[in-house]
């Protein structure tokens, strides 16, 4: 990467900066964050046409197991740097199965991956694609039957307070069932993810139905059997002991079905995903270290693609962005999320201080090397 510096600016946050890890917006990530970094918490109306499941008590959890179950799988990875086990849902009839990334990860350089259906039969599995910025992959089967395909819901419909199921394989047992809310919406989560990395869960819903490991790629449906996430994470107690700091505390997160779709389409039709790009490096800079260098709190541009969308609306090392689509700039997840959202060619509004005179510009976004 080509960059830039722009002579004659302050230099008193260098020692701080140096300290931080910049993010690398649209392409590397850098450091783990394994919080909630923000959230809404607000409720959310029924779309329109939306009915019966998003606002009904209670599940008729026995119904919607039968339903659900034999369209959920539980899925083994193999690989050099171990094995695994996981869920997923066919989400085609020809053979297309949802889960996440790192479900299969291991298996993604010459391993192997294992199909177990409801029905007790297994099937060898292909890698279609994956993802793991966003922690999605799809596999494919090759069966000689139609497999029977999850229904797909919509995010747009999903309301907090909402009964929901979720199906999967925790530590390996198929076709466990549990049940609970929707407890919030709109939580954007870092994950771990592979080579030292993280993925985001955008716009995560958040439930209190029990999400243990294994339950990863399975399905979060509503009452009407309908998935409406992916189960991706859960929460556990920071600086526990025993048997049960590694259990569900009913802080378990999913991906919206919406965001999983559109994933999973185009791993399918080109089994690969092109996000969006800035091209630039930030580093959020601390109240008191903006105070102390004269700088206006924000995200401190550190480089510049050359030629980049950024570059291209005029931004520069040592700009400090303020606001990003209207919004306070405070955070890279902010930026990263965007490219998670986001098509190559939408544009972003950003304001920016630059040697203490406020500006404007619009970054139309690229697709990501």
């Amino acid at each position: 990467m080509s960059q830039t510096r722009r002579a004659g600016r302050p230099r008193r946050w260098l020692p701080w900066a140096a300290g931080v890890t910049a993010l690398v917006v649209g392409g590397v990530i850098g450091g783990v964050i394994v919080s909630a970094t923000q959230s809404s918490g607000s409720t959310r109306a029924n779309a329109p046409g939306a009915s019966g499941p998003a606002t009904e008590s209670a599940c008729a959890v026995t119904t919607v197991a039968d339903q659900v179950i034999p369209s959920v799988v539980t899925i083994s990875a193999k690989g050099g740097g171990g094995a695994g086990t996981g869920s997923g849902e066919v989400i085609r009839p020809d053979g297309y199965i949802l889960t996440n990334n790192h479900v299969i990860a291991v298996a993604a350089s010459g391993g192997s991956v294992d199909v177990l259906f409801a029905d007790g039969t297994t099937a060898p599995a292909t890698i279609t694609g994956r993802d793991p910025q966003t922690d999605l992959a799809v596999l494919k089967v090759g069966v000689s039957r139609e497999l029977k395909a999850i229904p797909l819901g919509s995010s747009g419909s999903v309301r907090v307070g909402q009964p929901v199921v979720a199906i999967g394989a925790p530590l390996g047992l198929s076709g466990t069932v549990t049940s609970g809310i929707v407890s919030a919406l709109d939580r954007t989560i870092q994950v771990p993810a592979e080579n030292d990395r993280s993925a985001l869960l955008v716009s995560a819903v958040q439930t209190d139905a029990a999400i243990n490991p294994g339950n990863s790629g399975g399905a979060l449906v509503n009452c009407g059997g309908q998935l409406v996430g992916v189960p991706s994470a859960g929460a556990t107690v920071p600086g526990t002991t025993g048997e049960s700091s590694g259990g569900s505390i009913g802080l378990g997160f999913a991906i919206p079905v919406d965001i999983a779709r559109s994933i999973a389409d185009e791993i399918v039709s080109t089994g690969r995903v092109t996000h969006a790009f800035f091209g630039l490096q930030t580093t959020p800079i601390p109240p008191e270290a903006a105070s102390q260098a004269g700088l206006p709190q924000g995200l401190l541009v550190t480089g510049v693609v050359q030629g980049g969308p950024a570059a291209k609306a005029g931004l520069a090392p040592q700009d400090v962005i303020v606001s990003i689509n209207g919004k306070q700039a405070t955070s890279n997840v902010q930026l990263q999320e965007l490219t998670l959202t986001k098509k190559p060619g939408d544009t972003v509004q950003a304001g920016y201080s630059r040697d203490g005179k406020q500006a404007k510009t619009t970054v139309t976004l690229g697709a990501q090397p």
